[in-house]
C-alpha cells in the first residue's frame, strides 16, 4: 500500500530498544507524533514502580513485598501538552520518576521476574490494536517480538551520560558527569546480565548508533523504516 489513505489503514507496531540515555523516549515520542501513533514509554512504568517502592521503603530484594505492592498500583500513561504524563494510582509522578534515586535503583526492581511479567502483559494489551511506538529494553525481544519495525538505539557511555546530566532536575543533589557516566556503565551491566529479559539487540533489529546523530536524524531514519512497511 503506498497511498496516504492506505498508510492510515495499515498500522504497525514499532519497538525501540537500547541502553539508558540512548534517547529512546525522546525519539519514540517524536516518531509517534509524526505517524499519529500512540507512544508507550515502558521505562516510565518501571520508574513509577521504583519511585513508589522507595517511598514505601520496600527493598528490591524483598520480591514478595514488591509483587504484593504491585497489586495495589495503577499506572496510566496520559498524553499531555508538554509530553506524556505518568500517573500512579491517581497521582501525577511525571517529574518525580526522573530523580537520581530512581535512576540508581530502577534496574534492581526491573530485574524482578514477576514485576516484568505484570508490566509486559499491560504493554502487550496496549499494542493489540497496532499503531504503537513502544520503547524500552526488551520490547523487540520479549514484549513485542512480532513488531513490524525493530530499532536498537545506542551511543557511547559518555554521550549518554551527558544527555542524562542535562535532564537532571535543578533541585537534585550534586553529581558530577563522571559519576553519572560510571552509574550508567554499571546500569548497562545490570541490564545486560539480568536473568529475565536482559538488554539484547533482537536479531532482526536495525542498529542506530546515535552518538553523532541529531534527534531529527534518528526520528527520520525510523520513520523511513516504517514507510518501507507500506510499500
Amino acid at each position: 500500500m503506498s497511498s496516504l489513505s492506505g498508510e492510515r489503514e495499515f498500522r504497525i507496531n514499532i519497538a525501540i530498544d537500547g541502553p539508558a540515555g540512548a534517547g529512546k523516549s525522546t525519539v519514540a515520542r517524536q516518531v509517534a507524533a509524526k505517524l499519529s501513533y500512540v507512544y508507550v514509554d515502558t521505562g516510565a512504568m518501571y520508574r513509577a514502580v521504583t519511585w513508589d517502592m522507595l517511598n514505601q521503603d520496600i527493598d528490591a530484594s524483598d520480591e514478595a513485598s514488591v509483587l504484593e505492592r504491585m497489586n495495589h498500583l495503577n499506572i496510566e500513561l496520559v498524553p499531555g501538552e508538554e509530553g506524556q504524563q505518568v500517573w500512579l494510582s491517581g497521582q501525577d509522578v511525571t517529574d518525580h520518576i526522573r530523580s537520581l534515586a530512581v535512576n540508581r535503583n530502577v534496574s534492581h526492581y526491573a530485574k524482578i521476574e514477576g514485576l516484568r511479567l505484570k508490566l509486559a502483559a499491560v504493554q502487550r494489551q496496549l499494542a493489540l490494536r497496532k499503531g504503537v511506538v513502544m520503547d524500552g529494553r526488551d520490547i523487540g525481544t520479549t514484549v513485542l517480538p512480532d513488531a513490524e519495525v525493530k530499532i536498537f538505539m545506542t551511543a557511547t557511555v559518555r554521550e549518554r551520560a551527558e544527555r542524562r546530566f542535562r535532564e537532571l532536575p535543578d533541585s537534585e543533589e550534586t553529581i558530577t558527569l563522571e559519576q553519572l557516566e560510571n552509574e550508567i556503565s554499571q546500569r548497562d551491566e545490570l541490564d545486560r546480565n539480568r536473568e529475565v529479559s536482559p538488554l539484547v539487540c533482537a536479531d532482526d533489529a536495525t542498529v542506530l548508533d546515535t552518538t553523532e546523530m541529531t534527534i531529527d536524524e534518528v526520528v527520520d531514519a525510523i520513520v523511513r523504516q516504517a514507510h518501507l512497511q507500506w510499500v
